[in-house]
């Protein structure tokens, strides 16, 4: 059996969900409660092909394996060593026949996957517009929190390309950028359905909003409960301890 190389500056970590382990960097781009929370709120199919826009080191497709849903993954990521980091994470997992790890822009997207062609896209896409909001320190850390190289309609019209009639898109953005997101969903006909607001506590306004689109559907949008990820106490609540698995 092959052994996956872990180097002196990442680290391994246990899913906690059936066994699932992932690489990342020590000091890098760490996958945080986004990517947990898009996972569950995504509603993929057990036979659903779904392509990763900017899959990073490839925790959605873990978290959503994890869960059960879908059948193949193809995973886009413009930074090699991310991409190469998921490759090593997929053959740690015996996942590399199941999930595929591209080093490609968003925009290589048609290229890599026939038009119309998946029942899928998950995205959690760069939040920050320049000068919006205080950049990270490292490029890294730059690439995939600012949009900078690309905008979120970049992403979209790629999603549009390759999605099937009736096709889903799934993200998770910043709660005050909501107006936006579903406004250019709407512009590249991936109709805005479900949303749902995730609030820090029930003090605090919604921070994160989870948003489903559907290709060529007809306006209308079905709002969800709001997430409530702390209780009164400052611990997590019953529904966030069930997302993580906790209990």
């Amino acid at each position: 059996m092959e052994e996956i190389e872990i180097l002196d500056d990442e680290t391994l970590e246990d899913l906690q969900i059936h066994g699932l382990r992932l690489i990342q960097k020590k000091d890098g781009f760490r996958f945080g409660m986004d990517s947990v929370l898009l996972a569950d709120f995504a509603r993929v199919h057990p036979r659903d092909t779904v392509v990763d826009f900017g899959c990073g080191t490839g925790i959605l497709p873990l978290l959503m394996i994890g869960r059960e849903k879908g059948e193949r993954y193809i995973g886009l990521e413009i930074q090699e060593n991310m991409a190469e980091m998921a490759r090593r994470t997929m053959k740690l997992n015996h996942l590399e026949e199941k999930v595929s790890i591209y080093c490609a822009d968003i925009a290589q997207a048609k290229a890599i996957i026939p038009p119309c062609s998946v029942e899928a896209v998950i995205c959690n896409p760069p939040y920050g517009m320049p000068g919006q909001v205080l950049r990270n320190q490292t490029e890294a850390l730059a690439t995939a929190r600012h949009q900078e190289r690309y905008t979120l309609p970049h992403f979209l019209d790629s999603a549009f390309r390759i999605l099937k009639g009736k096709g889903r898109i799934f993200l998770v953005y910043p709660a005050p950028q909501m107006f936006s997101l579903m406004t250019e969903l709407h512009r590249f006909h991936l109709e805005p359905k479900r949303f749902r607001l995730v609030y820090p506590d029930e003090d605090h306004p919604a921070n994160l909003v989870l948003v489903e689109g559907v290709k060529d559907a007809r306006p209308r949008l079905h709002p969800m409960p709001p997430l409530i990820v702390n209780d009164k106490n400052g611990l997590l609540t019953k529904e966030l301890k069930s997302i993580y698995h906790m209990q």
